[in-house]
């Protein structure tokens, strides 16, 4: 994979287990179906990832977030829906729903609605959220351009959407829904 993928393709591609790569608020990132086995292991095998470490969930709207949600308490969903779409990152406590894979070695999945126009207009279309982690190796920097994303993975990938970075300086914020600590800011 070397060229651009148009939206069509790329949805068929997450569909069928690929692992893609697009531009976020900040980064370069990798996505997949969060719901399937094999293109999450892939995905880690990718990034020479710790599949302890977890990874995030994308969404295009809280709505498509509704089966990790569920159980979830409204008056904490509150602090979801102050917060986005934007550079937020929630760790919500996972009700089941979430992978292992996903999940990582913790007990709360990572959500996040995003407020770039592209990833906002691929999970649309796919129809739920897409794993979003950084497009680089494992204690690498980040891939900041489509350019860096090929030099990296070259030919491993199955589609790259063609995009410009959100303008961030860093990626999303992370905080624990239940305890409101920052992980990451």
């Amino acid at each position: 994979m070397t060229e651009a993928s148009t939206l069509e393709t790329t949805v068929a591609t997450l569909r069928a287990g690929g692992v893609i790569a697009y531009p976020t608020e900040a980064v370069w990132g990798l996505g997949c179906d969060p719901d399937n086995d094999e293109a999450l292991a892939r995905l880690l095998r990718l990034k020479q990832r710790d599949p302890a470490k977890g990874m995030i969930l994308v969404a295009a709207n809280i709505g498509q977030f509704a089966p990790w949600l569920e159980g979830v308490p409204l008056e904490l969903q509150a602090s979801l829906v102050a917060s986005w779409p934007g550079p937020h990152t929630w760790l919500v406590p996972d009700n089941g729903r979430s992978h292992a894979l996903l999940r990582g070695g913790h007990d709360r999945v990572a959500l996040r609605v995003s407020a770039h126009p592209l990833v906002v207009e691929l999970c649309t279309a796919f129809g739920k959220p897409i794993v979003s982690t950084s497009a680089n190796k494992a204690s690498e920097p980040p891939a900041m351009s489509a350019d860096a994303v090929r030099t990296i993975f070259g030919d491993q990938l199955d589609a790259l959407v063609e995009g410009e970075l959100g303008g961030l300086e860093r990626p999303s914020t992370i905080r624990d829904l239940i305890t409101g600590r920052v992980l990451r800011s």
